[in-house]
């Protein structure tokens, strides 16, 4: 436990770390690199050209600052990302070599101002955060092996089927090579991929959601295919997925993880709301309601530019034709001709609070969503203003968390 002078020595620094949190997090992810690029291994390198890792660690730096008298208050926030460190084998030996970093980067950035009175409080401080990481995630280690078809790090997976569901978003089922049994996971959950990619230096581990259904015997991820840009690497791991990887090929995947999740102990009605690629993790949950809670209200809202950029759609509609009280709407952006000519969607635009309320029916219920962030900023924005309490509110970043308020 922190003594009350080293509290009060942390939080003094919140201010600042407000100001000057991101140029920390930048500056020490270039040591953290120059000392051990190993690691690149391990972290996204387009999170981190794009900044969206150092805005990430920035914030969840400002947040264990601000409540460091109070830590259990952002347990949930620790948990959420210590699922991402398991899903990506991040290990106790890795926090020291983090907690030096991190404060030379303080000491650099701050420069004067960083007294050894400041930094000897944080090292304490980033000693405790550290030990909750550490105790969280040894736990979510030993249930990952320790479960039913479960293993420790990397499984080889093979590619059994390989399916086109739009212009730009691709299923890939996967099956163990070893023909042992699967992890089960709970409908929201992802799965880490890694790949050695000819030519790269270092290997790239990407985090999928799980589109299928539990109990299946196979994973199933729906990719997006991201556009290319000169320098900034985020479609490149996609790209070669869609493009290079065939059935038969073999895939490292770790064992599912997560805490966006379907609470399936709540009766009421759910909304799932998607943007693009967000559906994958409201498909998961749409097929387990309709397998294990057939009798609760569903109302299903997915947005896309328009109906070629669609996925998975038959497949809900099956799912939603053959149960009264499933429901699915279509927001189309930017709908094709044909997309009018086949009365294809329900909307047309973006999703606002007016049409939701008609929509969802009640505010009386789970609502989950997933998408761009722009997309999901602009549904829990409009979740608030109609009142639903936040605890009814559940979301899901693909990749660092980000602010959506």
């Amino acid at each position: 436990m922190l003594n009350r002078e080293t509290i009060a020595i942390i939080k003094s620094t919140v201010p600042v770390l407000e100001i000057h949190g991101t140029t920390i997090t930048k500056r020490f992810y270039e040591r953290l690199f120059e000392s051990h690029p190993e690691l690149l291994n391990i972290f996204n390198h387009a999170n981190q050209k794009q900044g969206r890792q150092q805005t990430a660690l920035a914030n969840a730096v400002y947040a264990a600052a601000a409540n460091i008298d109070k830590l259990e208050s952002i347990l949930p926030v620790v948990k959420g990302i210590a699922h991402k460190h398991r899903s990506l084998g991040v290990k106790p030996e890795h926090y020291p070599i983090v907690g030096e970093h991190l404060l030379g980067a303080i000491k650099e950035v701050l420069g004067d101002a960083a007294t050894d009175e400041i930094i000897g409080a944080w090292g304490e401080a980033y000693g405790v955060i550290a030990g909750a990481f550490i105790g969280v995630e040894k736990e979510m280690y030993e249930q990952a092996e320790k479960q039913r078809g479960g293993w420790e790090g990397f499984r080889a997976f093979k590619v059994a089927r390989k399916e086109r569901e739009s212009e730009v978003i691709t299923s890939f089922y996967l099956v163990p090579a070893d023909g042992g049994e699967i992890a089960a996971f709970e409908p929201g959950q992802y799965i880490s991929v890694k790949l050695a990619i000819p030519g790269e230096a270092h290997t790239h581990i990407r985090q999928y959601s799980l589109s299928g259904s539990p109990g299946e015997g196979h994973y199933r991820i729906s990719v997006k295919r991201e556009n290319t840009v000169p320098d900034r690497p985020a479609g490149r791991v996609s790209v070669y997925l869609h493009e290079e990887i065939e059935e038969g090929a073999i895939l490292p995947v770790s064992a599912p993880a997560g805490s966006f999740t379907l609470d399936r102990g709540d009766a009421r009605p759910v909304v799932l709301i998607s943007g693009g690629v967000g559906l994958t993790p409201m498909v998961s949950m749409l097929r387990a309601i309709a397998e294990m809670q057939p009798e609760r209200k569903v109302t299903f809202i997915h947005a896309a530019q328009h109906g070629g950029m669609h996925a998975l759609k038959d497949e809900v509609d099956g799912l939603v034709q053959d149960r009264p009280n499933f429901e699915a709407y279509w927001v189309y952006a930017n709908p094709t001709e044909r997309d009018r000519e086949t009365g294809a969607f329900h909307k047309e635009g973006y999703v606002d609070l007016p049409w939701l309320k008609q929509a969802a029916g009640t505010r009386d219920a789970g609502f989950y969503f997933c998408g761009p962030q722009r997309f999901m900023r602009t549904v829990k924005l409009a979740l608030k203003e109609w009142g639903v309490p936040a605890e009814d509110i559940h979301y899901e970043f693909f990749g660092p968390a980000g602010g959506l308020d």
